[in-house]
């Protein structure tokens, strides 16, 4: 009687069709989770501006203006509610926006509040993030320095 001969294992052959069908997929996924992560950080510092906001309004209610509510009663900087740290709910280290009181009106009774991506973050480059006093929202997408008229959204 004779025996058959059974041969077990991969040849070299498909292990590197495995690896460059593995590699292929990582290629693809890859840019579209560090986009996801990058709205993802965006969705906490857009949460990190209404804070911000709701923090004004309270102060404006307060001192009847929204003069002084930086750091060191300044007008502009710095917010004084959120010195070294966003309201997101992770820990500093790990924070992608700075938030500032961008502008004041003279007359006290109007704010801009922007969120600049920390250099080296996942979000480094991606362009500021506005909120204005009167519920306009802005993001400046290509980052040029300045929000054009298709750009006063934070979803464009």
């Amino acid at each position: 009687m004779k025996m058959k001969k059974t041969e077990y294992g991969f040849t070299l052959i498909e292990m590197m069709i495995v690896v460059a069908v593995v590699g292929l997929l990582a290629a693809i996924a890859y840019p579209s989770y560090q986009g996801m992560l990058a709205s993802g950080a965006r969705s906490t510092v857009q949460a990190d501006l209404m804070s911000l906001a709701s923090a004004l309004e309270r102060h404006n209610a307060s001192n009847y203006s929204y003069k002084g509510a930086a750091v060191s009663s300044g007008d502009t900087g710095k917010p004084a509610i959120f010195t070294t740290y966003s309201p997101a709910s992770e820990p500093e280290a790990n924070k992608n926006y700075e938030l500032t009181i961008n502008a004041v009106a003279t007359n006290g009774q109007a704010y801009e509040l922007k969120a600049t991506p920390i250099s080296g973050s996942i979000v480094d480059g991606d362009g500021d993030l506005y909120f204005f006093s009167d519920g306009r929202k802005g993001w400046d997408k290509n980052a040029n320095g300045t929000l054009e008229t298709s750009e006063f959204c934070w979803s464009c």
